[in-house]
């Protein structure tokens, strides 16, 4: 029984922190987007909420930087 809870203690570590902050610039436009989430599409492209606009945005050149918790706060206002 002792296993069992350190096991289940281990995963709920592992889950605590764990979020990823993102900073997206669109290479042509130079337009700035906040997100804790991104995929990536075969074609290279990436696809992800945008938490400023709640809107669902695709791009296709972009530099995604990984940013700090007091960072997107600061940018989004979450």
């Amino acid at each position: 029984m002792r296993m069992v809870v350190v096991i289940a203690l281990v995963f709920v570590m592992m889950g605590v922190g764990c979020a990823s902050y993102y900073k997206v610039t669109e290479i042509g436009s130079g337009k700035t987007y906040f997100t804790q989430d991104i995929d990536r599409n075969r074609d290279g492209s990436i696809l992800f909420k945008d938490e400023g606009s709640h809107s669902t945005v695709t791009l296709q050149s972009s530099e995604v930087l990984e940013i700090s918790k007091d960072e997107f706060k600061e940018n989004t206002g979450k």
